[in-house]
C-alpha cells in the first residue's frame, strides 16, 4: 500500500517494511510526514505487526531533513504547525505498540536523523552520513533531536554534532552509539535480518524492556527498579510470560502472538 510518497509492505509475517520515497532527497514536507502517519495507522490497525523498518527507495539519501522551500514559504503559525507535525509523527513512531528499527544508508540530515533515532534500533550502511544542521539556519533540531541524541551518544558528543552541525560517518557513528548495528552490504537487507532475531521473541516482554530501558534514564536508580519489577510482574499477568516459561519445561518453541 502506500500514499503519494510513502509506501509500505508486509515483508516477512509480522514485519512491515516502510519505504521513503519522496525524490530528491526525501525531504520531510507535509507529504512524506502524512504518508508516514498513514504507514504507522496500517501498522497498527495490521494488528499482527511487531517489527516496523523504515528505509529510503532513493539512492544516497535516508532522508534530508525539513523541506527548506516549504518552510521559506510559511508564516509563524504554519511553521508551528509543520513543527507539531514533525514532532507528533516521531513520537508516534517512538510510543508505538512494536519495535521499530531505521535502515539508514547515505545522509541521514537534521529531521531524517531525528526520524531515525525516534526507531527502537538503527542499522547503518558504510554510506551512511549523520548530522544535524539546524544551527546553520537559525534554528534548533526541534523535533526530538536535542533530546533523544545525548540520550544515545552523551551530552558532549550530542552538543558537539549539534554545535558544529557537522556530519558524521559511519564508523564514528557506530562507536559512539549513533547506530547499532553496521553492514557492508544492503542495509534493509541487514535490518531484516535484525527482524527475523526479533520476531522469535515475546513482543510485549521486548516493549517491556524498551520502557524498563527507557526509564533509567528518566528516573533515580530505586525508582528504575521499581519501575522494571512493575513491568515484570504485569508480564505474568497481562504478557506471554506463562506460556515462555511452558514452552521451555515443555522443550518446543514457545507459541507467542
Amino acid at each position: 500500500m502506500s500514499s503519494e510518497v510513502v509506501s509500505w509492505r508486509t515483508e516477512a509475517p509480522g514485519v512491515m517494511v516502510v519505504l521513503l520515497e519522496r525524490p530528491p532527497a526525501n525531504a520531510l514536507g507535509p507529504p512524506i510526514l502524512d504518508g508516514l502517519h498513514a504507514a504507522v495507522d496500517a501498522a497498527e490497525q495490521a494488528g499482527d505487526v511487531k517489527v516496523v523498518i523504515v528505509a529510503s527507495a532513493l539512492d544516497g539519501f535516508f532522508a534530508a531533513g525539513a523541506d527548506i522551500k516549504h518552510l521559506s514559504s510559511v508564516d509563524a503559525a504554519s511553521f508551528l504547525a509543520y513543527g507539531d507535525q514533525m514532532r507528533a509523527v516521531n513520537d508516534r513512531i517512538a510510543a508505538a505498540p512494536w519495535i521499530s528499527i531505521a535502515a539508514v544508508d547515505g545522509l541521514a540530515l537534521g529531521g531524517g536523523l531525528e526520524l531515525a533515532m525516534a526507531c527502537t534500533l538503527r542499522v547503518g550502511g558504510r554510506g551512511a552520513k549523520y548530522g544535524l544542521p539546524e544551527v546553520r539556519l537559525g534554528l534548533i533540531p526541534g523535533a526530538g533531536g536535542t533530546q533523544r541524541l545525548p540520550l544515545l551518544v552523551g551530552r558532549g558528543r550530542a552538543l558537539d554534532i549539534i554545535l558544529t552541525a557537522r556530519q558524521v560517518g559511519a564508523e564514528e557513528a557506530l562507536r559512539i552509539g549513533l547506530v547499532d548495528r553496521q553492514t557492508d552490504g544492503d542495509v534493509v537487507k541487514e535490518a531484516l535480518a535484525l527482524a527475523a532475531e526479533l520476531v522469535t521473541s515475546s513482543l510485549p516482554a521486548q516493549l517491556a524492556a524498551v520502557r524498563s530501558v527507557d526509564a533509567a534514564f528518566d528516573l533515580p536508580l530505586a525508582d528504575g527498579l521499581a519501575f522494571e519489577a512493575r513491568q515484570e510482574q504485569a508480564l505474568f499477568s497481562d504478557g506471554e510470560a506463562a506460556e515462555g516459561i511452558r514452552a521451555f519445561l515443555d522443550k518446543r518453541p514457545p507459541d507467542f502472538r
